[in-house]
This record gives C-alpha cells, sequence and structure tokens, in this order.
C-alpha cells in the first residue's frame, strides 16, 4: 500500500489478516480493537475477545475488518437465535448474553460522554442500564420494504450497506400481530398478483409494508406505501385485508413517489376501518394516526416516561414545555404533575393528535403548536411566558443548534434531555455546559440485542435554585 500525507502511519492493507484484541464496542454494536495503534472497527466480535480478522475496508482514521476466526471466544457470547441474524443486520447483539448488553449499552453512553462532553467523568453520576424482564417480541411497529424474488412477493429489510433485500417471515423482536398482519398482506399482494415497486427500475407501485398494534388495546394499522395514489384492486386488497385479519382496524395508503430512503410520503389516504388505532400507557389512551411518532416498545416507554418524571420533580407548580412532543405522550405524562404543559412538533397530524389526546384525558392545562421549539420558546419568552423545565426528545441528530440557543436564551431552571443517540447527547451537553450542570444520565434499553441505546438526562441551571 502507498503511503501518503493523507494516510500515514496506516500500515494495514485491503485482506491483510491479523490478530486483533478487542476492547470494547463501539457506538454500531461492533467490536473495537488497535493494530499497531491503528483503530479496527470488527462486526461481531465482542470486548476481551482474541480474534484473527481480514481487513475489509482501510481509510484515513480508521481500519473495518471480518472476523476470520475467534481464538478466544468471549464468555458473554452466545448462539444468535434468530436463523437470519447474521443477513438481516436489524440486530447487532444477539451474540451477546442480555445481562451483557446492558452492561456494555452504559459503556457505550461513558465512551461518547469521554470522547465529545467535555464532562469531568469522574464527577459525573452514569447509572446502570434499565433492562427488560422479557428482551423479545417488544417492537410495535415494522416497516417492511417490498420486492419480488422468483415470482414470489418478499418483504424485509435492506441488509447492511446492500440493496439485497432480506425476506424477513418471522422477526422474534417484533410483536406477533406485526408479523402475522406483514405475512398475511404479503401473501395478498401475491394472491391479487398487486404490482411490487422495483427499486432499481424505479418501477411498480406497493413499496412498504406498515404494520403497527396497539400492545394493549390488540388493534392493528395496516399502512400501504405506494409509488403512486392509484392503487389497482384498491377495493379486493381492502376486502381481503378484512376477511383474513379481523383484528385489523385501520387500513391507510401512503404515497411516496420520490427517490428516497424515507418511508413516508407527505400524502396519506384512508382506506378502511378507522383513521388511528389506540395504544395505553399507564393509565393514558393514545390514538395513534399513520405517520405520528410513538415510541417503537411500548414497556419500556413506561419506564423511560417514568425517568423523565423523576428528572421533572414536579410540584404541582411548574410550567412545562415538550419539545419534539409527537402526539403528547411525554408531556401528558408529566401534566397531573405540572401547572401547565406546552408543545410543539413540526408535524401537524402529530399536534391534531396530541390536542385530540389532552382533550380525551382532561388536560386542561395543555396546548399544543406547530413549529419549532427555536420559534415559540423566544415568542413566549417576549410574551412574559417562561417555563420552568424544558423537555426535549430530539431525532438521532440530535437538538437543532437553534434550539439549544434558545434554551440558553430562556434558560428553564431543569432541562430534561431523552437522547437515542448518545454521541451526539455528548456534543449538545458541551453546548448546554455553558448555562447547565449534568446532575445525571440514566441510560434505558429501549432496543434490547440492538446497538441502541436511550439516556434520561437531567440537567440543572448553574446558580439556579
Amino acid at each position: 500500500m502507498k503511503t501518503n500525507e493523507k494516510n500515514k502511519g496506516i500500515t494495514l492493507e485491503k485482506g491483510q489478516t491479523f490478530p486483533l484484541t478487542i476492547k470494547r464496542l463501539g457506538i454500531n454494536g461492533e467490536g473495537v480493537g488497535y493494530f499497531k495503534k491503528q483503530v479496527v472497527f470488527v462486526p461481531g466480535a465482542l470486548p476481551n475477545e482474541e480474534v484473527v480478522v481480514e481487513a475489509t475496508n482501510i481509510s484515513a482514521k480508521f481500519a473495518e475488518g471480518k472476523v476470520k476466526k475467534i481464538r478466544k471466544a468471549s464468555p458473554h457470547r452466545v448462539d444468535p437465535p434468530c436463523p437470519i441474524y447474521h443477513e438481516c443486520g436489524g440486530c447487532q447483539l444477539q451474540h451477546l448474553s442480555y445481562e451483557k448488553q446492558l452492561h456494555e449499552k452504559r459503556d457505550i453512553v461513558v465512551q461518547a460522554m469521554e470522547r465529545f462532553s467535555g464532562l469531568d467523568l469522574g464527577k459525573t453520576d452514569i447509572r446502570q442500564t434499565i433492562g427488560m424482564e422479557d428482551p423479545w417480541n417488544y417492537r410495535n411497529k415494522s416497516q417492511f420494504q417490498t420486492g419480488l424474488r422468483n415470482g414470489k412477493v418478499i418483504a424485509g429489510l435492506y441488509s447492511k450497506n446492500s440493496h439485497h433485500l432480506i425476506n424477513i417471515d418471522h422477526c422474534i423482536v417484533q410483536h406477533e400481530a406485526t408479523n402475522k398482519t406483514v405475512q398475511t398482506v404479503k401473501q395478498i399482494l401475491q394472491d391479487l398478483k398487486v404490482s411490487i415497486y422495483d427499486e432499481r427500475k424505479r418501477k411498480g407501485i406497493v413499496r412498504t409494508i406498515v404494520s403497527r398494534v396497539g400492545f394493549k388495546s390488540g388493534q392493528v394499522q395496516i399502512v400501504l406505501i405506494t409509488a403512486q395514489e392509484n392503487l389497482p384492486r384498491k377495493d379486493l386488497i381492502v376486502s381481503e385485508i378484512k376477511k383474513r385479519l379481523p383484528e385489523v382496524k385501520s387500513i391507510m395508503q401512503n404515497i411516496n413517489g420520490e427517490k428516497t430512503s424515507l418511508i413516508f410520503g407527505e400524502k396519506t389516504v384512508h382506506l378502511d376501518g378507522e383513521e388511528v388505532i389506540q395504544e395505553q400507557l399507564g393509565d393514558l389512551t393514545f390514538d395513534l394516526s399513520a405517520r405520528a411518532f410513538f415510541q417503537l416498545n411500548p414497556v419500556q416507554t413506561v419506564k423511560l416516561y417514568d425517568e423523565v418524571k423523576k428528572a421533572a420533580q414536579l410540584t404541582g407548580k411548574e410550567k412545562i414545555v415538550d419539545a419534539y412532543c409527537g402526539v403528547g405522550t411525554i408531556g401528558m405524562w408529566l401534566a397531573d404533575g405540572a401547572k401547565e404543559i406546552r408543545g410543539m412538533d413540526t408535524i401537524a397530524d402529530s399536534v391534531e393528535d396530541a390536542k385530540k389526546n389532552a382533550k380525551k384525558h382532561g388536560f386542561k392545562n395543555a396546548t399544543y403548536v406547530k413549529g419549532t421549539a427555536e420559534h415559540w420558546l423566544p415568542k413566549w419568552l417576549g410574551e412574559g411566558w417562561r417555563p420552568d423545565a424544558v423537555v426535549v426528545d430530539p431525532p438521532r441528530t440530535g437538538c437543532d443548534q437553534k434550539l439549544l440557543g434558545a434554551i440558553l436564551k430562556v434558560k428553564p431552571k431543569k432541562f430534561i434531555y431523552v437522547s437515542c443517540n448518545p454521541s451526539t447527547l455528548a456534543k449538545d451537553i458541551k453546548t448546554l455546559s455553558k448555562a447547565y450542570k449534568v446532575e445525571y444520565i440514566q441510560p434505558v434499553d429501549m432496543f434490547p440485542h440492538t446497538a441502541h441505546v436511550e439516556c434520561v438526562v437531567q440537567f440543572t441551571l448553574k446558580g439556579g435554585n
């Protein structure tokens, strides 16, 4: 390999095999080791394992490799129960015992804080990960892409870093109702010879089968994502779904004709049944429309929101802002202990659902508006309304910098951050540290057997009460 200034010091070549001791897990669940000071990422390898690795990719700052042989296996290595685990890529940690997964997820949070946050970890309370009693069949929603293989309709996920669609007949982290629904809809599309979308040719109609179930209600919603609004044999498809899946209470169609990795398009059409299904968290019930965001693991969501409530330390006098409010779940979880809740979201459907959910539960102290927190917070401050606490639950990219700027301007006494990405959380902590102190970080395992870890962080205003 030729050495230039850019990759100076890298001694590995593609295809080279070499021994490696795995030191830790990376943010994506891969094993991380060092070969002659060069960091190497190895999917499937576990901490403290001694492996022989083949280099598959060399870049300026790191190398990637695959396991050729395990010389010394981790005592925590287990046989993954899913038959397509290694092909699919939807889960990353089924080969690690669940107890150890919880330990490693906390370590992933610690690593992110070390790297990006600027926190003194010796003085930072990073707690043990809150796990599940039964870490299987926990997902309430599946979004499976469709395709044709040998004339048969298939549905599943694209293999990691490829356009190869893996057919999934039964997913062991999905609720059984979504598994049954997808298989039945797949068969209906096959029986009725419905046109299936071809991603490469950009031809065909049905792109994705989305299935969501209410864990408590048992109600199921189907959304067919199509490349065009005209869905041939639509009435037949609906009647077959109703006949074969009586538990389905809502059948919707969403149109997405764009060349994009986004699942949903802007337009949603009501085909049959209700426009929403119901889900229950604790004593609260929520109406879920096709595009509304709702946590994917209802069992752990209760634990997560209870942690938010603990962090808020409500006395009944607080004014709370629920930024990125979705259908209003977090705000309503806090509403009975607060004086007033105000929430916002950029998706109009979610705001409407939040309003309906608040009205249904009799929360007269909850207000929901469309737009961004960075718009509304300064506006409300200008009107003389300052929140005591702001709760955010942003996407994986973290908080918008304008939102962080608004927080630093408005200066609520408490700021509670629900994060699904430790790296962006750590970077946002660094920004917020100008005015806020991190009291503690509580990891919560929302997605067992994957590398994902959520955190609830309690911030308090420096010099505040």
